[in-house]
């Protein structure tokens, strides 16, 4: 993925680069198990906890790219906004918003 200028420019792009519904659903199930993940680590105090959280959901979307649609994860040009629209795609998807057409 190229560089983007703000999110605004980034978002669509994002979602062009999530186009598949595995590449999806791989994305969500490595979210909802790192909240969960660090849910526990909250709950316990264990920072091992939420380490294997942020592993966890960079494992699932990493190789949902390398495997599914075999392109370069957002997180290597725009970390930060890899991240928080990870969980944007997450919620979106949840609330019944997010649509083939999206991308």
């Amino acid at each position: 993925m190229e560089r983007s200028a703000s999110y605004r420019e980034f978002w669509p792009r994002y979602l062009g680069e999530h186009r598949q519904a595995r590449t999806r659903h791989l994305h969500f199930l490595g979210t909802s198990l790192g909240l969960y993940l660090l849910a526990g680590a909250l709950a316990s105090g264990s920072w091992g906890l939420a380490l294997a959280a942020l592993v966890c959901g960079y494992a699932f979307a990493w190789l949902a790219h390398a495997l599914v649609e075999r392109n370069r994860p957002a997180t290597f040009t725009h970390p930060w906004w890899s991240f928080v629209s990870d969980f944007r795609m997450l919620f979106t998807w949840l609330a019944g918003s997010l649509h083939a057409s999206d991308t």
